[in-house]
């Protein structure tokens, strides 16, 4: 615009149009034309992974989630999956069903720069996590990153999020987490059954030559987890990812580990005490109670042993025995309190006129401790404190 105003300005008599066609004819302004690159993938040589944001309908509810996709370069063998972040254990969780989807592992694993792998360096230069390094030796694999800008380098992962997008999640509703994603693997097996025009084959089929490449998984795969350290609440319970898993009451206060698996919460007080529970995949601010960890209403905890004061009351004075077991369940002040004043007048006063003004005070269902104590000092003033007249 600038150029053919000036052009104007100077006498020339033409149109922007004009201009513009010249411009094209002449190669002016144009950068050249360059022949596009094609990669090769021989066959068990790379896998494709990468992650793309969709809007999910899950339980009547609008969710953003994470699609994770893996994709073999050689047979277009297609494996996708579902989460509500994607963070380290889940990218280590993914990988996990994908390659035992597969039933083998490759060469290596095309990732885009992202700092779940990446610990430093891009394309050639990406040094990984030393986590996630110490992963992909476990299945034979290393990690690769492609340049920056170069898109075409991850081609065969990018283009499935599309397909996804307007084929499965187009019109689908789901009922839970794993309906999601039981469905998606599902959708898998028949795509991956269909012939496709743009490789003029069946994935399956090409797979079926492919695999002979492929180098075969560990003898023993272990479950992908992560721990953590928490303490119990007052309330029994442990927060995890803002939801709260019950313990035994017996726990309150004491530090316990956790163990997160894709599908389960595992809470360890020690080697003989472990809690069980089914993992939430998602922040929803729920309290999840086992019945085993609460006891019936009314009933409370039962403590396995009687108070020391108790014990030392019963070897005292055995004959009291009922009467401690219903000052216990009567007596208006604490029980540990009421048997601590209990004792001392045990251990105060004469025997006989203890013995005698508890009877008594268990004939009329007084447990006022205060008050047995006068019944017991009129006994001891008369019969043991009386005194001469002469003096």
């Amino acid at each position: 615009m600038r150029v053919h105003e000036e052009l104007v300005a100077s006498g020339a008599v033409l149109s922007y149009q004009a201009l513009t066609a010249f411009c094209r004819r002449h190669e002016i302004t144009q950068p050249p034309q360059q022949p596009a690159g094609r990669y090769e993938f021989p066959p068990g040589k790379e896998v494709q992974h990468d992650t793309s944001p969709h809007e999910v309908e899950i339980a009547g509810k609008k969710h953003r989630v994470q699609t994770a996709s893996a994709v073999l370069c050689y047979s277009r063998m297609l494996f996708f999956q579902f989460y509500p972040t994607f963070q380290r254990f889940d990218c280590k969780v993914f990988l996990t069903e994908a390659l035992r989807y597969f039933g083998a592992s490759p060469t290596r694993v095309m990732i885009d720069n992202t700092h779940v792998v990446v610990l430093r360096g891009t394309g050639k230069e990406m040094v990984p996590v030393p986590e996630m390094a110490a992963f992909a030796e476990r299945f034979g694999f290393s990690f690769v990153a492609h340049e920056l800008g170069d898109a075409n380098r991850s081609a065969r992962v990018e283009r499935p999020f599309w397909f996804i997008e307007t084929n499965f999640l187009a019109g689908r509703k789901f009922s839970s987490w794993q309906d999601l994603n039981s469905q998606g693997r599902q959708w898998c097996d028949r795509v991956n059954s269909t012939y496709k025009k743009h490789i003029r084959a069946v994935p399956r089929e090409l797979f079926a030559l492919e695999q002979r490449y492929l180098k075969p998984l560990p003898v023993w795969i272990p479950e992908v987890y992560r721990l953590h350290q928490r303490t119990v609440d007052v309330e029994g319970y442990v927060a995890l990812h803002s939801n709260r898993y019950s313990v035994p009451v017996g726990w309150i206060g004491h530090p316990v580990e956790v163990r997160e698996t894709k599908d389960k919460i595992e809470i360890q007080r020690d080697a003989r005490n472990i809690v069980t529970h089914e993992r939430i995949p998602h922040e929803q601010h729920q309290r999840i109670t086992l019945g085993a960890h609460r006891p019936p209403r009314g009933q409370g905890l039962r403590r396995s042993d009687s108070h020391p004061e108790e014990q030392a009351i019963l070897q005292a004075a055995p004959e009291i025995v009922d009467y401690v077991s219903a000052l216990k369940q009567h007596s208006r002040k604490l029980v540990v309190l009421a048997l601590r004043q209990l004792l001392r007048l045990v251990r105060e006063y004469p025997r006989e006129p203890f013995l005698a003004a508890v009877r008594e005070a268990a004939r009329y269902g007084l447990y006022d401790l205060d008050r047995l104590e006068r019944m017991i000092l009129r006994r001891v003033q008369r019969d043991f404190f009386l005194l001469d007249e002469e003096f």
